[in-house]
């Protein structure tokens, strides 16, 4: 029988949706799940919910629920990363109350930033100790990782345990896929892709509708003409008008389409993060920007209090999730799963360590690549190169990725420093001073969330 753990099976709606994923499928109605939070309450609840998943979805999985992670390791075929350290109180606040302070404007704050890199620091060295948990009891274990700051993480954990079996895992390329063929009125099942870069920046190389003669059709003309409408029109977002349920906010994307016009290939992350990646849309005293482009500030805050909202109602009454359709999401986890043990091949995009993946980005960075997976596992497909001035906007980011793992590793305080003196949206909006004096109250108030740095 295949056993899946899942670490931080607390965080109920993801768990939720993966599991729905397998036992839609005939082939694990009867799949052993291990379930491991150190919230016992959370964990609890999100037992009872996956008792409901399993009813509406005529399953008898097996599921087991563990406060100690080595007795839920034992025996798993695959293990399944969704923790967040620090939690929204007190670290997610932090993480944006400081940088306000100096006028430093976030929208997400967990991939990069001196949010992502807060969000690294403290989350590292629980991976690194769930990466040791894993190679001593589950050492054939696939890890499918799917916590931010994903390249920082996974730099960090590869670095670590470079003989440990783990892929990163993300929405973004598919449920961007999703988006583009909806704003061109298309059915995803005709587009046909190729994205590669690193996670929350990879570029669509192709993005192809198939023709039954061989002739693919490019897509990217008619994505062009698009964004010039979008960015234009004070009122137009895309067709998809992206809306953020949790919120009930609707999420723009004139940062990603005005990044196709002055970059000529579209990026995978929604325009709420990517406008935190570079330094030329959230300004200081420069609000115009900011509505010009109507980029959500602190909008992860609200996505925060939203689902704490949410999880406060289910664990009240479960009705609406009986009341809910269940239909298998674009989330990669049970393709995997399937693929590795049914031997149903499948290419997806996964985040694994470069090894000459993508010519001209480091080795000892954390790319985005194309996937095999079957029953031998996982195979990253090699690209080549990138067009050089996207190659170039990606390594002003995994320069802080690379820094930001290397301080979480050696605990030296400068590396901190550095990572943040790095970041492209910090630096365009402190000063040197500003941003040491930033850095050091944030590992303040972080207190016991991080380790000692010297």
């Amino acid at each position: 029988m295949t056993k899946l753990t899942i670490i931080g099976a607390g965080s109920a709606v993801f768990t939720k949706n993966i599991v729905a994923d397998l036992l839609s499928l005939d082939a694990f109605k009867n799949i052993e799940i291990s379930l491991q939070d150190i919230d016992p309450i959370r964990l609890k609840a999100s037992h009872e919910l996956l008792k409901v998943i399993s009813q509406k979805l005529n399953a008898s999985p097996k599921i087991t629920s563990h406060t100690d992670r080595k007795k839920s390791l034992a025996g798993s075929d695959f293990v399944q990363t969704t923790i967040q350290v620090g939690g929204y109180k007190p670290s997610t606040i932090i993480d944006f109350e400081i940088p306000r302070k100096f006028g430093l404007k976030q929208t997400i704050a967990d991939t990069l930033g001196i949010g992502g890199i807060m969000r690294g620091l403290r989350t590292i060295p629980v991976l690194l100790d769930i990466a040791r948990d894993v190679m001593e009891i589950c050492p054939n274990a696939i890890w499918l990782q799917y916590v931010n700051p994903m390249c920082a993480n996974m730099i960090a954990i590869n670095n670590c345990f470079p003989d440990i079996k783990t892929i990163g895992l993300c929405h973004s390329v598919q449920g961007t896929a999703e988006m583009l063929a909806n704003d061109l009125d298309e059915n995803i099942e005709d587009i046909e892709y190729l994205c590669v870069g690193i996670n929350h920046m990879a570029f669509y190389q192709k993005f192809e509708k198939k023709s039954k003669g061989g002739h693919n059709e490019d897509l990217y003309p008619k994505l062009k003409i698009l964004a010039d409408k979008i960015v234009s029109d004070e009122k137009l977002s895309s067709r998809s008008e992206a809306i953020n349920h949790e919120s009930n906010k609707v999420l723009h994307e004139k940062v990603r389409y005005e990044i196709l016009r002055r970059f000529g290939y579209f990026v995978t992350e929604s325009s709420e993060h990517f406008a935190e990646y570079v330094p030329w849309f959230i300004k200081q005293n420069r609000q115009d920007q900011i509505d010009k482009y109507k980029i959500p500030i602190e909008e992860y805050i609200d996505r925060c209090e939203s689902n704490i909202k949410l999880w406060e109602d289910l664990e009240q009454d479960m009705t609406p999730i009986y009341n809910q359709p269940l239909k298998r999401s674009n989330e990669y986890a049970s393709f995997i799963i399937d693929g590795v043990v049914n031997n149903n091949e499948i290419m997806i995009n996964a985040n694994v360590m470069n090894n000459g993946y993508i010519q001209n980005l480091p080795d000892n960075c954390c790319v985005e690549v194309p996937c095999l997976i079957n029953s031998d596992g996982y195979s990253p497909q090699k690209f080549g190169r990138l067009p050089e001035h996207l190659a170039a906007l990606m390594r002003t980011n995994i320069n802080v990725q690379i820094l930001t793992a290397e301080a979480a590793i050696t605990k030296k305080r400068e590396h901190i420093y550095h990572a943040v003196l790095l970041d492209p949206l910090t630096a365009a909006n402190l000063t040197i001073d500003e941003i040491y004096s930033m850095t050091d109250k944030m590992i303040d108030a972080h207190g016991d969330y991080l380790p000692d740095y010297h």
